[in-house]
């Protein structure tokens, strides 16, 4: 499937985290995405919004979605794209000291998908507080050498090691 029109559906932004999904030992359920070129070559990072620096799209998995629905949304809220989801990644746990986390916000255990961006639109939900940029490995890898989870992502991706 080349086009991503007959998958292409409108969809709603998200705030609040009232249907956010934890675990039983209180993590909070996270769907992201390692959106790819077609090619492998590269990979999208998006501003984070919380502090300096690049990271992958990525945010709550809530209680009315599927987690492939959930890290669609992400990649669409967070980034303005629509992608193909090509492989379940698996789980990375969230393996930042506590210190470092904020108060109000749990650990996280991530699901990372790896995915094909089909279309990039020029307005999404989030374009007004993030910037988007295709990075090569090399290049991402420098750029997310600070959040070891989501370098774990990467590395479990199949993209060109380049």
């Amino acid at each position: 499937m080349a086009s991503g029109s007959s998958n292409h559906r409108t969809m709603e932004s998200r705030t609040g985290r009232t249907k956010q999904r934890y675990n039983s030992k209180g993590e909070r359920l996270v769907a992201g995405v390692v959106p790819l070129s077609e090619d492998r070559l590269y990979v999208l990072l998006i501003q984070s919004t919380r502090r300096k620096g690049w990271v992958l799209p990525k945010g709550g998995w809530e209680s009315d979605e599927e987690c492939t629905e959930a890290a669609e949304r992400e990649a669409w809220e967070e980034a303005g794209i629509i992608i193909r989801i090509d492989y379940d990644l698996g789980e990375v746990i969230d393996s930042r000291p506590p210190k470092k986390l904020s108060k109000d916000a749990p650990k996280a255990l991530y699901r990372f998908y790896e995915a094909t961006v089909l279309t990039e639109e020029s307005n999404w939900p989030e374009k007004h507080k993030r910037e988007r940029q295709w990075f090569t490995y090399t290049q991402a890898k420098e750029a997310l050498s600070d959040r070891p989870e989501l370098l774990q992502a990467l590395e479990l991706s199949t993209m060109h090691r380049t």
